[in-house]
C-alpha cells in the first residue's frame, strides 16, 4: 500500500501478553528533539536506502529501545499512515515478543520506555483539543493511565488500526 508522504520511515508494534492480556511497547520521545519531541510512539525511524521497510522497524526498535531482532515474530502489517507536517509515509509493522524485556532506551532519542495494556487504552479513547505550533485542533486521542501523556496524531491512528483487528481479543 502507498500514502502520502516524502519520506518513508517503519515502525515496530511490539505486542506481549502478560497475565492474560495484550500489551504494546511504545516510546516517548525525548522533550529536545527537532521532530515530533516528547510525542508517544512506536519505535522507528527513516527507511535507509539498503534495506526494505520490515527491516527498517527491527533495527529503529533495536536502537531506539534495545529489542534485538531475533526476539520478534513480526506477524504482519498495518496500514500506512501519512504525518502532515513532517511528510511521513509510516509503514507499521506488529511483531510479537515475549513479556519481561529489559530495555535498553537510546539516550538520543527515547525518554522512556511504556508498556501500555491495549484494553485500557482502549477504553480511554476519545477527543481532545490540542495546540501544536501554535495551532489549535480537535483529535482522536488514547489516554495513559496515570499521567497526562496522550497518544495522538499519526500513532494514534496506528492504534486505531490495531484496535480494530484485535478488539475481539480485548473483551
Amino acid at each position: 500500500m502507498d500514502v502520502h508522504g516524502r519520506t518513508d520511515a517503519a515502525v515496530l508494534v511490539p505486542l506481549y501478553v502478560a497475565d492474560g492480556e495484550l500489551h504494546a511497547v511504545f516510546t516517548k520521545r525525548r522533550e529536545d528533539m527537532r521532530r515530533h519531541a516528547g510525542e508517544i510512539s512506536f519505535p522507528g525511524g527513516r527507511q535507509d536506502p539498503d534495506e526494505d521497510l520490515r527491516q527498517t522497524a527491527l533495527r529503529e526498535a533495536e536502537e531506539e529501545i534495545g529489542l534485538p531482532p531475533a526476539a520478534v515474530d513480526v506477524l504482519g502489517a498495518l496500514n500506512p499512515v501519512g504525518t502532515f507536517v513532517t511528510s511521513y509515509a509510516v509503514y507499521p509493522f506488529v511483531g510479537l515478543i515475549e513479556s519481561g524485556h529489559g530495555w535498553v532506551p537510546s539516550p538520543d532519542e527515547v525518554h522512556s520506555v511504556l508498556e501500555l495494556p491495549l484494553r485500557g487504552l482502549r477504553d480511554a479513547h476519545g477527543r481532545k483539543r490540542l495546540i501544536r505550533r501554535g495551532v489549535p485542533f480537535t483529535t482522536d486521542i488514547y489516554g495513559i493511565a496515570g499521567s497526562d501523556d496522550v497518544i495522538w496524531g499519526a500513532t494514534a491512528r496506528m492504534l486505531a488500526d490495531l484496535l480494530e483487528r484485535v478488539g475481539h481479543l480485548l473483551d
